[in-house]
């Protein structure tokens, strides 16, 4: 079977058509038709080599499309079905084992350095050589892919199929380090440092989670009158503004729980220094490799403060991504605000208008 790709050859290159040809799936993968795949910054920061890859390599890993074809031992997913493509996990390491799979032992491979599970043959097949094409146990840039068993996840026909690949990365993340690793009480208060998709996402959680106070910190206006439509009580803009006191104006002593995702040094300090004492932050924006973030022990101990790192929101892909579809039929949980969408062959323009803050989260449709 042929598919086309979109294939970055080296670090800060530009995405290229190829049209290649795919491998049928192994035991326990699965064939896809890909019919969208939002766009990450995970995605920006691994062509930009800010993160770990190997080249030539078909990123992409918030898919979204209908089964083709399954392995002899897939159980609970046929062709015809419905999916969404998210993280790999091995199934086998103490963590997936113990119901953290994001957690997975063999992450890095599993999802940046394109091991595949299966086994270590190519999944696309050109004139040119080896393509690089299990990341995220996906490379969704495509309009087929392979997919492990493990992270794909099946869903209601009724849904948006279009719409719903970023449940499967940057929406579960921000929805899942508020509603399953931060946990908030009723009525607490909780401040999110940036917001894009993954920040907006944490909004709307906070107030599926019943908080009272919700704080959206970022740069940008628009965004921030977003985050107002969404749920946040509170908007501040750190330019102008500083954040840090105006939290303790608005909370009185600082806010229960926070979400960083920006990924910056300086923004993980104030939301830290803004949590009140015993309370929590959730780290979930990812710096570039090798950054070091400082917090003074001392201040830890005495404020019984925490720090926690979130990977993928902390999500049961099978479990959480279906509830974040049942919570947006409802009304309660509309990520729908944060999509555009583009043609697959304008990657490069949606890549582009994302790294300038013009677009939120966008999404490239296949052909």
């Amino acid at each position: 079977m042929k598919a086309t790709i979109a294939i970055v050859s080296e670090k800060g290159g530009e995405f290229e058509m190829k049209e290649v040809t795919i491998t049928e799936p192994a035991a326990h993968e699965v064939l896809i038709k890909v019919m969208a795949t939002g766009l990450c910054h995970t995605d920006l920061s691994v062509k930009a080599g800010n993160l770990p890859t190997n080249f030539p390599v078909v990123l992409g890993h918030e898919g979204a499309g209908v089964v083709e074809k399954v392995g002899s031992h897939v159980t609970g997913i046929q062709k015809g079905d419905h999916v969404v493509l998210s993280y790999g996990s091995c199934g086998n390491c103490r963590p997936c084992q113990e119901g953290d799979p994001a957690y997975c032992n063999r992450f890095q491979g599993l999802n940046f350095t394109n091991e595949r599970l299966a086994d270590n043959s190519a999944i696309y097949t050109s004139d040119k050589g080896k393509v690089n094409s299990a990341f995220f146990q996906q490379s969704s840039f495509a309009t087929y892919a392979i997919a492990h068993e493990r992270n794909t996840v099946k869903i209601d026909k009724n849904a948006e199929l279009k719409m719903m690949g970023p449940l499967g990365c940057g929406i579960q993340t921000g929805a899942g380090a508020v509603m399953n690793t931060l946990n908030p009480n009723p009525g607490s208060t909780l401040a999110v440092f940036g917001v894009g998709s993954v920040g907006l996402s944490a909004i709307m959680a906070a107030n599926i989670a019943g908080c009272a106070t919700v704080i959206a910190v970022d740069i940008n206006d628009d965004r921030l009158e977003l985050a107002k439509e969404l749920g946040a009580t509170h908007t501040i803009n750190s330019k102008d503004k500083d954040a840090i006191e105006e939290i303790k104006a608005i909370t009185e002593e600082g806010v229960d729980y926070a979400v960083e995702a920006t990924g910056v040094k300086k923004v993980a300090g104030m939301a830290f220094e803004s949590l009140a004492k015993r309370g929590t932050l959730a780290i979930v924006g990812a710096p570039p490799g090798g950054t070091e973030y400082a917090f003074d022990a001392n201040n830890i101990i005495l404020s019984g403060r925490k720090i926690v790192g979130v990977v993928e929101g902390d999500s049961i892909v099978k479990i959480f991504i279906p509830k974040l579809i049942q919570l947006y039929d409802q009304g309660r949980f509309p990520f729908d605000k944060l999509i555009a969408y583009y043609d697959f062959e304008d990657i490069n323009q949606a890549f582009n208008d994302m790294e300038e803050g013009k677009v939120i989260k966008p999404i490239v449709v296949m052909p």
